[in-house]
């Protein structure tokens, strides 16, 4: 043996060791079929070094034993590759396909190859596994051609194939470095940085079902039972090991098909009818807490409990929660790192184009938890994300809608009083006013957007902005501005009423005390050139006084 035990042990422990230090350096989204892949080496390494001393019976037995296992150990890192990767999105194809091939495979070696001498020596079971595996590491590639770690998966497949299929036929230190070649690549594989992608979450995508397909996958597992039936038909089962093997091999790859349909209908279904109670909840919601909590409702149906860490309706994002470049018009997610290694950030704008005059902020659904959760139940939240923005527009609109009836109720109830009486939104904008205020102030319209502030006299502005802005009722005194630039003294009563789910603002009324000072008062402005400074004085000391 041109490849010694101790060969085989440094090759096993840097292999492994390799994928144990990709694993901790790299840190990917699902870690355990790399761990499998490192076990398949270290049992391959222990096989070899058993084969090394393969004039002890035990040991012999023991390496094929081995063998078996890395197989079995390569098959479950292979399918966990396939699973949810974001190579590798919908995996139901390429499992019709293998088993098409094994069944392939069994015929054409059973009737064809195994009829010939020359392969007696070359194990059947391990050239259809090998083939496997190459198959699947060839998807892996031909996912994406710039994946280095899935040209590597690629390369140490060829090794093992021909290692398998060379070393029984022309035994020398050339066809059994096949599998040195095994050894380097896949530990290298772990350690090139293109090692995330081939774990990394992506959503499912679906295959729908075609008829077709199904008779595919039940051909190919009646392949080995027809094959095994045939040979008992001739009189003597030749290939029974290699048969039980295939059989084995399509059994697993058709339970895992159907296990996959089932998984993927059954999250179909929880998601519809989480989205379904949610919908039914956000109609049904009043205000902006009945809206938070179907939300929270909907999203521990829609994710596992253990994932979700965080779930938030927020009103504003703050600057880190936005994303790293601009988000695209119309972008409904985008993805922020979490404190977590494993955890990430989804953020989903409550944003809906057609209704940004209802609530111009916007806010977003911002969840934070396991990312291969998230991914998974991705595009339900952005539904969600939907269904949430549409209620909270709903409420608002709503609002707006009772608050314009109730002003118009109003403007029809007191049209023809003589009330000085107006409406201020929190801003201090006016929403309604009195025809009576117009009357005083000399105005037909208010200007549109007109504030408290504009009406009232600059030296008073101040106070009556400090009053408003205050929380409950009261009453101050100041003078209003005409648009002749004369004043109109009035007692300001206002009422606090920016809880109320219908007012939302301070209903001000106003007393006219204008006829209880000096006439001279109402033109501070005026000319009084050729008056003495002591009526300047007085004056100033009136103004200070007045009310």
């Amino acid at each position: 043996m041109f490849w010694g035990a101790l060969e085989w042990i440094l090759l096993g422990v840097g292999g492994v060791s390799a994928i144990a230090y990709g694993v901790r350096r790299h840190r990917p989204a699902r870690k355990a079929p790399w761990w499998l892949l490192a076990g398949s080496l270290a049992a391959l390494a222990v096989g070899d070094v058993c084969y090394s001393y393969r004039h002890v019976p035990i040991l012999e037995d023991l390496a094929d034993l081995c063998y078996l296992l890395m197989f079995a150990l390569t098959a479950l890192c292979l399918l966990q590759f396939t699973r949810g990767g974001a190579l590798l999105g919908d995996r139901a194809r390429l499992i019709d396909l293998l088993a098409l091939s094994c069944s392939t495979l069994l015929i054409v070696w059973v009737f064809v190859i195994g009829t010939d001498g020359r392969f007696e020596t070359v194990s059947p079971a391990d050239v259809i596994g090998d083939l496997l595996l190459l198959g699947v590491a060839s998807r892996l590639v031909a996912a994406d051609r710039r994946n280095v770690a899935a040209v590597l998966l690629l390369a140490g497949a060829l090794g093992m194939l021909a290692g398998d299929v060379g070393y029984p036929l022309a035994r020398g230190p050339l066809t059994e470095s096949a599998f040195v070649v095994l050894y380097v690549c896949w530990g290298l594989a772990a350690v090139h940085p293109s090692m995330i992608r081939l774990t990394e979450p992506a959503p499912d995508r679906p295959s729908p079902w075609k008829f077709r397909w199904s008779v595919l996958l039940a051909v190919s597992a009646a392949g080995p039972p027809t094959v095994l039936l045939i040979e008992a038909l001739r009189g003597e089962v030749e290939d029974g090991v290699v048969i039980a093997v295939t059989g084995a091999v399509t059994l697993v790859l058709t339970i895992t098909r159907l296990a996959d349909a089932i998984r993927q209908n059954s999250q179909a279904l929880t998601r519809e009818q989480g989205l379904r109670a949610a919908t039914a909840a956000l109609v049904a919601a009043a205000d902006r807490p009945a809206v938070d909590a179907a939300v929270r409702a909907a999203v521990a149906q829609l994710l596992p409990p253990q994932a979700v860490r965080r779930v938030a309706l927020a009103d504003e994002l703050a600057p880190t929660e936005l994303p790293a470049t601009p988000a695209l018009p119309g972008s409904r997610s985008w993805w922020l790192d979490a404190a977590g290694p494993d955890d990430r950030t989804l953020v989903c704008p409550l944003r809906l184009e057609p209704l940004d005059v209802a609530r111009p902020s916007g806010g977003a659904l911002i969840i934070t938890g396991r990312r291969e959760d998230l991914v998974t139940g991705h595009d339900a939240l952005e539904v969600l994300a939907g269904q949430a923005a549409l209620a909270l527009d709903r409420i608002t609109l709503v609002e707006a809608v009772g608050r314009r009836d109730s002003d118009l109720y109003l403007r029809a109830v007191i049209r023809n009083t003589a009330d000085l009486m107006a409406v201020i939104d929190t801003d201090q904008r006016i929403r309604y006013a009195s025809p009576a205020l117009r009357d005083l102030l000399d105005q037909e319209e208010l200007p549109p957007l007109a504030t408290l502030d504009e009406l009232v006299d600059p030296d008073d502005r101040a106070r009556v902005r400090t009053a408003l802005r205050s929380h409950g009722d009261g009453t101050v005194h100041c003078a209003l501005q005409r648009a002749d630039r004369t004043q109109v003294l009035v007692e300001l009563t206002y009422r606090d009423l920016r809880e109320d789910r219908l007012v939302q603002g301070l209903v001000v009324t106003m007393r006219d005390i204008t006829g209880n000072h000096d006439p001279a008062e109402l033109h501070p402005y005026g000319e009084h050139s050729a008056e003495m400074p002591a009526w300047v004085n007085r004056r100033s000391a009136q103004q200070r006084f007045r009310y």
